[in-house]
């Protein structure tokens, strides 16, 4: 495999999802064993994609399970969801685009300047996105279920 993704890329989106999740549904959240992948690969079924450009370029992708989705996005919008739907859908990706802009601004304290893509949204398992970087996935257990954060990141050439 590549070079794995550096850490100080990867620490502050760890940090982020953490602080997000506390925020929007409360709780604690604790991160779990990182693991390594050689590519980037969707593994639950719901999942946000944010892309990073500038000094650092690459991928995060956030994937849970629909359980997970719905529970955060009832949490978000202020109201019991059933189902994973639309409005489910929508803050799904803001919650995708805060944690990003929050590890963003974490980044940016590092010297890092970087830009982000809107979100996207993916519904599948093993869906491949576009990137020949490796990932490091890290689990982020929270009161709504687990998140799996795959981050796949390099220095700009």
């Amino acid at each position: 495999m590549e070079e794995l993704v550096n850490v100080a890329y990867v620490n502050p989106f760890i940090q982020a999802g953490i602080d997000v999740l506390a925020q929007l549904v409360g709780g604690g959240a604790e991160r779990g064993q990182l693991a390594a992948r050689s590519a980037l690969v969707t593994s639950q079924p719901v999942s946000i994609a944010v892309g990073v450009a500038g000094q650092l370029s690459g991928q995060v992708l956030y994937g849970m399970s629909q359980v997970t989705a719905t529970k955060i996005a009832s949490a978000m919008i202020g109201t019991p969801l059933i189902t994973f739907d639309e409005r489910a859908a929508g803050a799904i990706s803001e919650l995708g685009n805060i944690i990003a802009g929050n590890a963003m601004s974490l980044l940016a304290e590092s010297g890092y300047a970087c830009d982000l893509t809107p979100p996207t949204l993916i519904r599948g398992v093993h869906v491949e996105i576009g990137t020949q970087l490796p990932a490091l996935v890290v689990p982020l257990y929270a009161v709504c279920g687990k998140i799996e954060m795959h981050v796949a990141m390099t220095e700009s050439a």
